[in-house]
């Protein structure tokens, strides 16, 4: 007789418990055994959330290396089935050798479920019929559980569900995530006292009165904010470290349609442009996707959204200054070049729609394309074409948590007709789908690798640029933890090749995501270890550290509605010498669309409870031992970098915490 003892967790989370009667079938490359009741003598206490149980399954002779192992439940004649979430299963064999079978899915149903062991298995090192039979059959399942959608012709594709509910159970929201994003996005307004003010179609007439209502809720970084958002050194500041640090570029030559000249920036004529733009000195901040745009309207009232122009110039003191602003592409009579030296409040109106412009081009382009719509893309893409056992899938399944449910979310309370951003901002509407097909269309591969990014543009060696340091850095630590893991599975660029899981979900991406678009830059196929390698550490940085990066600061920065008014009232300025605080007043969005846009912008940037950090993998789905050793590394090397970010802060006025690993999730989640 041949004895295995088999020990079942179940996951420690909320409702993970099943009092019904659970079978276990393990299947081995010289047998099977028979179907075997998981009875204990706990009784039905054996599948307890959190618990640990062993059991013996006896065959009457070895059955081999195990392959897979089957799993079923049935409920009892009284009692109803429920749902249970075992984690992991492991078998000791009467010849000593421990399988693992990392499972963390819920099971729904009476059905049999097969689960292969832990070792990580490209699809020509599947030997065994068994273990191909099992690997179509689960590819088979997945391309129905998860199919493509077109949300809108030109947009990435998205899964198709026609609810939360619709999605399959492993990619759904915790209970806990559930119940506390459901009474935030119910509270905010409420948590934040603001919810009289929240149909208010009346205009701010004083900027007290916006002052009281910010008061209700602070951040450090929002209270600097609301003390410096006039000063032009913060309003450069922010290109560089704010939530949007990726429209910024050093400029080696004016567009055509920016005719500033030295007269207008160097009075005393010390300095030309030309020369600074030779030292490096000149940046340009080009709002263009937003040119031509015809602008929401909002509680019955026209707004306005400019595409405007920022030059921007490095001082000695390594300060990044606006120096021109143009409003509008089109240079003309009506369309003045604003200047420091113009009156104060000529000056801070153009700054302020430039702030309202970089608002509306960071929500929809820099952070729900940039990160939330890829990620969505890299996860379905995954689930379709890469079964559990793959390596691949290991590696990356931590990094789609919550994506789906998060994204179906986004489109139904954020840009659906009825959503707030589709209510409440100047590019809702019509706009929206325009600047969403334009970034796409502009969006190119290298522009989602930060040193091919930051060179691009010019930002190498800008003082003060922590985004750039900070995400520089972790690119490099994801980089090594990604190629050594890799590079383990894949000895050469012919076993890359000859993947053809691994050919299939790049191919989706390409399709799906990128609409078969070659001007992206993004890879058809795979020919070498090396191209794998810099696609997946995009993959996983943009899931992870360049997400919290656009999305993490929102309501530090955007809490105070005058630094990112995300729609203005009243027209562009076309000349100069009008403009006073009551025009300003007038120009930002009424009260209703203030409180909207803050409540929203809160609950974007508040931390779950259930949050997982960037590199912590609760589900082990990895068991040979280089890999495992290579997520110790990659922890410690987190830990270093947390340290090294950690001690920077201690000596700015405006600490950058959106990179440090301690911050980031592992996955778009929020």
């Amino acid at each position: 007789m041949a004895d295995y003892t088999v020990t079942v967790t179940t996951g420690k989370i909320a409702n993970a418990t099943t009092f019904n009667n659970v079978f276990i079938k393990l299947v081995g490359t010289d047998g099977e055994s028979d179907r075997k009741w998981l009875f204990g003598f706990r009784g039905h206490k054996n599948f307890v959330a959190g618990k640990v149980s062993s059991f013996t399954v006896s065959c009457p002779l070895s059955i081999g290396k195990l392959i897979l192992i089957e799993l079923d439940k049935k409920h009892l004649i009284l009692f109803p089935e429920d749902n249970w979430f075992p984690a992991k299963v492991e078998v000791k064999s009467p010849e000593g050798d421990t399988y693992n079978f990392p499972i963390y899915r819920w099971n729904t149903d009476s059905e049999v479920h097969r689960f292969r062991e832990g070792t990580a298995l490209r699809v020509f090192e599947d030997k065994h019929h068994l273990g191909r039979y099992s690997r179509e059959q689960e590819l088979n399942q997945r391309e129905e559980d998860y199919r493509w959608d077109v949300y809108v012709d030109g947009f990435p594709h998205v899964i198709k569900a026609d609810d939360p509910l619709s999605l399959p159970c492993e990619v759904r929201f915790s209970f806990t995530k559930t119940k506390e994003f459901g009474f935030t996005a119910l509270s905010g307004l409420v948590e934040l006292n603001l919810k009289g003010l929240a149909n208010s179609k009346e205009s701010w007439t004083n900027i007290d009165d916006i002052d009281r209502v910010f008061c209700c809720k602070q951040t450090p970084i929002s209270e600097y904010v609301q003390k410096h958002w006039k000063d032009d050194d913060f309003f450069g500041y922010q290109f560089l470290n704010g939530v949007n640090p990726m429209t910024i570029q050093r400029c080696s030559a004016l567009p055509k349609n920016f005719p500033v000249t030295d007269e207008m920036l160097f009075i005393r004529g010390q300095r030309s442009l030309k020369e600074e733009m030779k030292k490096g000195n000149i940046f340009l901040c080009d709002y263009k996707h937003l040119d031509g745009l015809k602008a929401n309207t909002i509680n019955g009232k026209q707004q306005y959204l400019t595409a405007p122009l920022v030059l921007l110039h490095k001082t000695p003191d390594d300060k990044m200054m606006p120096v021109a602003i143009q409003l509008k592409q089109t240079p003309a009579e009506d369309n003045p070049i604003f200047l420091p030296t113009d009156s104060d409040y000529d000056w801070l109106m153009a700054k302020i729609f430039v702030r309202s412009a970089a608002a509306n081009e960071h929500q929809l382009n820099v952070h729900l394309l940039r990160t939330h719509l890829l990620a969505e893309v890299f996860a379905v893409s995954l689930l379709r074409n890469v079964p559990m056992v793959h390596p691949l899938y290991k590696l990356l399944i931590p990094h789609t948590r919550y994506s789906l449910q998060i994204n179906f979310l986004a489109r139904r309370l954020l840009i659906s007709e009825t959503g707030v951003l589709t209510r409440f901002s100047a590019s809702g509407g019509e706009a929206m789908n325009t600047i969403l097909k334009r970034s796409l269309s502009a969006l190119t591969y290298t522009s989602l690798c930060v040193p091919e990014d930051i060179a691009e543009r010019g930002l190498k060696d800008v003082p003060n640029f922590y985004y750039r340091d900070d995400a520089l850095k972790l690119w490099d630590v994801i980089f090594r933890f990604v190629q050594g893991l890799l590079k383990f599975y894949y000895k050469n660029d012919d076993e890359v090749k000859q993947d053809p899981e691994l050919q299939k979900w790049i191919s989706d991406i390409f399709e799906h995501g990128f609409l078969s678009q070659e001007s992206t830059g993004i890879p058809q196929r795979f020919s070498t270890v090396a191209e794998l390698v810099k696609f997946v550490t995009m993959v996983i940085f943009t899931c992870s550290g360049q997400h919290s990066a656009v999305n993490n600061g929102q309501y530090d920065y955007g809490g105070w509605m005058p630094n990112s008014p995300m729609s203005l009232q009243l027209p562009p300025p076309t000349t100069k010498g009008s403009a006073n605080e009551a025009t300003m007043l007038q120009t930002f969005p009424d009260v209703s669309t203030t409180v909207q846009i803050m409540s929203t912008v809160w609950l974007l940037s508040r931390q779950s409870s259930d949050f997982v950090a960037l590199g912590q993998y609760p589900e082990e789905h990895f068991s040979e031992e280089t890999p495992c050793e290579l997520i110790k590394d990659f922890q410690e090397e987190l830990n270093v970098l947390k340290a090294v970010i950690k001690a920077r802060n201690r000596r700015l006025e405006v600490p950058y915490t959106y990179l440090d690993p301690a911050e980031v999730e592992n996955s778009v989640a929020i």
